[in-house]
This record gives C-alpha cells, structure tokens and sequence, in this order.
C-alpha cells in the first residue's frame, strides 16, 4: 500500500514505515502530523485517484528529527576583475516517518 501525498507544494510517493525528508516544519520531534492533501491511493492493486484529492483519505506520521543537508557552495567570479565570492548554504529538512495511511 502506498499513498502519494502533498506537502509543502511537494508530492512524495509514501508507504507506512517509511522515512521522508520534507521542507522544515515548524513541528516539536515525537509529535505527530496529520497529512490530508492525498493525490492518490494505492491499496491491493486497486488505485483510488482525487481530483485534485481523495475524500476521506489522510496519512499520519511522526516527527523523528530535523537535520541540515549537504553544504552546497556558491561561488562567483569575474574573469579579470579580481572579484571572487564564495558562500555556502545548508538547506534544512525534517524528517518523518509515516505510521499510518488511511484510505
């Protein structure tokens, strides 16, 4: 059974017991979340579609962490001009652990 779910203006294809790395949520870890925007429903072989979302379905999950990923580095130059910028950037994410698709 798996479910593909939107969050946060993202779609994630999920199964129960699976862990996902979603944008940051504002969520305490151990807590759980309630997601209802389910595109679509995989149950049996039988697919259950939305349009734009499935009524009735939702899928539960719990905050494990929240983490940073790779270091991405951002560097600029301009030939000849002696201009030269290096930054960095660590995006954060959450990750969840789905515990629960109810169809």
């Amino acid at each position: 059974m798996y479910a593909i779910v939107d969050i946060a203006g993202k779609q994630y294809r999920v199964g129960v017991s699976q862990k996902v790395f979603v944008p940051l949520m504002d969520v305490e870890i151990g807590k759980k979340v309630k997601f209802k925007d389910v595109l679509l429903v995989s149950k049996d072989g039988t697919v259950s579609v939305g349009s734009p979302h499935v009524k009735g379905a939702a899928v539960d999950a719990t905050v494990v962490d929240h983490v940073k990923a790779d270091k991405v580095i951002v560097f600029k130059k301009k030939r000849r001009k002696g201009f030269r910028v290096k930054n960095g950037h660590r995006q954060p994410y959450t990750q969840i652990e789905i515990t629960k698709i109810k169809a």
